[in-house]
């Protein structure tokens, strides 16, 4: 059964296929002798991403929750690949240099201007930026709630870091890393001061908070220029249709941590377009609403016979 509200199942098959084959190729790109070593960290970052896409990609198909933790290791080593492939180009960075990221079509190039990044990647490594927020957030979710080896754990929160920064964030790790140090304030009020609220509410006022937090998600994520969300367009009909084949699902990760962690009543957040409730409830009955399958016209009907 299709959890997401978008996509047909050739949608969904065409894109896992392509996630695996990329992931492949791209694996075996990082593990030849480097044509461009400036863009690798880069790249490998990417491969991280891809993970992330294909194990969402593969809820959103419908696939069995149980299967999705397999996929997680790979996406710790390409991001514990991208750190160190990272940290080699930063080694041989003169004093007082930084990357020019200004070069579109080419890796970044080593600079002595003071505007230059402090890393070789397009990406801000700090809780304080949303997207870096956001996607911490939806890997600790997906760990918590697929409840991956001890191992895998502590690699993520190495990779995460950013302890004692977040209040909320780091209450949920803590529901599994006890003794982490917890932040005093919330980094990004929108949309999160509304899911901290349902975690700091008495019981019986949690589930309405909850529901809350989840149907203005979406919304409250919205920014504008370079603050948008890598993800956000994605699936739009008019920005970046299916078509474009980026499109992943809108899941409310956030909240399946914060159910995960605190033991939340989720009840009035199954079914939402935006909840995936299966997560924490692998071995079924689904909680998504079963989607209407098109009618076929007659000439197609008779084709198949």
């Amino acid at each position: 059964m299709i959890r997401d509200p978008l996509g047909e199942l050739n949608y969904w098959s065409e894109s896992v296929n392509y996630d695996s084959e990329r992931i492949e190729v791209m694996w075996n790109a990082l593990r030849a002798p480097s044509k461009n070593p400036a863009y690798d960290p880069q790249y490998s970052f990417l491969l991280t991403e891809r993970y992330l896409r294909s194990i969402l990609r593969r809820y959103s198909r419908g696939d069995l929750v149980r299967e999705l933790d397999q996929y997680f290791p790979g996406l710790l080593d390409a991001w514990e690949l991208s750190n160190r492939l990272a940290d080699e180009l930063n080694a041989q960075l003169k004093p007082g240099q930084g990357w020019d990221h200004r070069h579109l079509l080419t890796a970044p190039l080593a600079s002595d201007d003071p505007r230059s990044h402090t890393d070789p990647r397009a990406w801000v490594f700090r809780l304080s930026n949303l997207n870096h927020y956001n996607w911490c957030f939806w890997l600790v979710g997906l760990a918590l709630a697929l409840d991956i080896h001890d191992e895998q754990w502590q690699r993520l929160l190495v990779l995460i870091g950013g302890e004692g920064e977040d209040v909320l964030l780091d209450r949920v790790i803590a529901s599994r890393q006890p003794g982490r140090k917890i932040g005093r304030g919330l980094l990004h009020k929108k949309p999160y001061a509304r899911l901290l609220k349902a975690v700091n509410a008495p019981k019986e006022q949690q589930a309405a908070l909850l529901r809350d937090f989840v149907e203005h998600w979406y919304a409250e994520l919205a920014r504008k220029g370079k603050d948008e969300l890598w993800w956000y367009i994605y699936g739009d009909p008019e920005k970046h249709p299916l078509e474009k084949g980026s499109y992943f699902g809108r899941w409310c990760l956030e909240a399946v941590a914060a159910v995960k962690a605190f033991g939340l009543d989720d009840g009035l957040c199954l079914g939402h377009e935006h909840y995936p409730g299966d997560l924490l409830r692998p071995d079924g009955p689904s909680t998504h609403p079963v989607r209407n399958e098109k009618k076929k016209g007659w000439l197609s009907r008779l084709l198949r016979r």
